[in-house]
């Protein structure tokens, strides 16, 4: 879809172009906020994604959950639109993935539900739908895992009228770009 890679380039060119000082300012309050949020939620495992270029850096609040004891769970993506997802120890420990990723290093695999998922974007619309990089990962990950909080992250220029959607894509609970 035509419309969907030119919205992907635009986005990923403007989050790119982001002053330094800008980005941290939004990154520390998208942290902050979502702590607040994982708290109410009482959220004992949460499935996160490990920033890659210049994604919101969510890493301090990855360090501060794993301090509090949460469960911490990050993907692995594989072929095939799957994703085998794995508990991060340490931000220390982890390799190298297909597509730029990360993943933890360990191979011990969660199989549990989720409290709250974090997941990055970029675009996200007024119906809470969002526009990644265009492998399908997450929705397909959503549909065998429809309970816990879908929360979506970005910077305020990343929200716009209409993210082009297909049958397979999954509403988040929310969207938060502050």
């Amino acid at each position: 879809m035509l419309e969907k890679k030119e919205l992907r380039m635009a986005m990923l060119e403007r989050r790119n172009a982001m002053a330094a000082s800008e980005k941290k300012r939004y990154d520390e309050r998208i942290c902050t906020y979502i702590e607040d949020l994982a708290g109410k939620l009482k959220a004992r495992t949460v499935h996160t994604y490990l920033p890659m270029g210049s994604e919101v850096n969510i890493v301090p609040l990855i360090e501060s959950m794993l301090a509090k004891g949460i469960v911490v769970v990050a993907p692995k993506a594989l072929k095939g639109r799957k994703m085998e997802n794995l508990v991060l120890r340490s931000l220390t420990e982890l390799e190298d993935g297909i597509y730029g990723t990360k993943h933890p290093a360990n191979t011990e695999v969660y199989t549990g539900n989720y409290d709250l998922f974090i997941i990055p974007g970029l675009a996200f619309d007024g119906d809470r739908y969002r526009l990644g990089y265009g492998s399908g990962y997450y929705d397909t990950f959503f549909n065998l895992h429809p309970s816990g909080y879908k929360l979506g992250i970005c910077y305020p220029f990343q929200v716009v009228d209409h993210v082009p959607t297909e049958a397979h894509d999954v509403q988040l609970d929310e969207v938060y770009c502050q």
